[in-house]
């Protein structure tokens, strides 16, 4: 066997395991939108109108918050397991919920940057450099994702090939493309943070819930990264053998 068709079996082998996490990565959503009674694009529809309008906003301001917590953060506080960013996501969600909206959207960029440093951590695991201006981009680009509350079958991998975007822009322009589709699906967590009764339980399941996919997301996102870059191979032909895999699956 030569050292490129072992390159392939290796491929093959990684490609079939990060199928596996993108698959896993929305099952806990699936159990939190059972909890609450309800489906994804309604949760929406339970938030006032002035919230709505002010979410996308919200969302863009929590995510420069969360960079520069992020980065001044790294030379203080190491990285954590990914079982101890979901844990304490989970009791900020309970306390987020607990209060109603005006807590939840307290807890808004809480939580995104503890998600941030957490896609960061998993980043340094695959061997780059957080610092480095090009992976603070690719770590934004893991918001990009779906979102837990969503059916995604493997569809939705436009983040993992953002590449070729990510060419020339800064980091605010990033949180400018982001913000939009981010800002769907923190709405979603708000609404499900304030079911009526629930509360402070729906909370820490819905953080639980957004702290275990976006870790699988990243984990998606880097494993790819760093095959590209191990394997020689181009980034999109490796997105496309993931959607091919995950067909099959």
């Amino acid at each position: 066997m030569t050292g490129t068709e072992l390159v392939a079996v290796d491929t093959s082998k990684e490609i079939a395991a990060l199928a596996r996490r993108y698959r896993s990565a929305g099952g806990v959503g699936l159990q939190v939108l059972n909890i609450i009674g309800g489906q994804a694009e309604n949760l929406l529809e339970r938030l006032p109108d002035k919230v709505k309008d002010r979410l996308e906003t919200a969302t863009e301001r929590a995510l420069e918050t969360a960079m520069r917590a992020a980065a001044g953060s790294r030379g203080v506080v190491p990285d954590q397991k990914s079982w101890l960013n979901t844990a304490l996501t989970t009791a900020m969600g309970a306390a987020g919920g607990a209060g109603g909206l005006p807590t939840a959207l307290a807890e808004l960029p809480v939580t995104t940057t503890v998600l941030l440093r957490a896609i960061q951590g998993i980043a340094a695991e695959h061997g780059f450099d957080p610092n480095d201006p090009e992976i603070r981009r690719e770590c934004l680009v893991v918001f990009g994702a779906a979102g837990p509350l969503e059916h995604d079958d493997g569809a939705d991998m436009g983040f993992l090939s953002a590449r070729v975007t990510l060419t020339g822009t800064t980091v605010h322009g990033l949180i400018r493309s982001v913000s939009p589709k981010l800002a769907a699906v923190m709405g979603q967590k708000l609404a499900a943070q304030t079911v009526p009764v629930l509360g402070a339980a729906a909370g820490a399941a819905t953080n639980f819930a957004y702290t275990s996919y976006y870790q699988q997301m990243a984990f998606v996102h880097f494993g790819l990264l760093k095959l590209a870059r191990d394997s020689g191979q181009e980034r999109a032909a490796l997105v496309d053998a993931l959607r091919a895999e995950m067909r099959r699956g």
